[in-house]
């Protein structure tokens, strides 16, 4: 299963040359990643995922993205999940194009130690819903 998370394109995030700047489409992967980890939680009457943090960025630009009303997709599901670490994969797309692939590595942090930590019983059962 897929998270879909809807974004729509703001004109801030366009360049120069008429389409989305790169580094804007990070913005769309955080937002994305957001509301899957954090708002669905809650919207389901859980608790949110917190204590995760950004170890490893990739993305592959595809096709250019321009503006336009309608918005586009960031679909997201996880690749891998280890006791620390899960690895989150994405397609920004519409019904036709994919115009970024991307990964993030993210890893359970305890911020009062200072250090990572194991990912906990309820995290590692909610990412399980989302894997290929």
């Amino acid at each position: 299963m897929r998270h879909v998370f809807s974004r729509q394109i703001r004109f801030a995030d366009i360049d120069q040359l008429g389409h989305v700047n790169n580094v804007r489409f990070f913005d769309y992967l955080e937002d994305a990643r957001l509301a899957m980890l954090y708002l669905e939680p809650i919207r389901a009457g859980g608790r949110p995922h917190r204590g995760l943090v950004v170890a490893r960025h990739e993305i592959d630009y595809r096709r250019a993205l321009t503006f336009r009303p309608e918005p586009v997709r960031v679909e997201t599901w996880v690749t891998s999940v280890s006791p620390v670490r899960f690895t989150l994969a994405y397609e920004i797309r519409d019904e036709d194009v994919v115009f970024v692939e991307a990964s993030s590595v993210m890893v359970a942090y305890d911020a009062a130690e200072g250090r990572p930590r194991r990912l906990t019983e309820d995290e590692r059962a909610y990412l399980e819903k989302f894997t290929g």
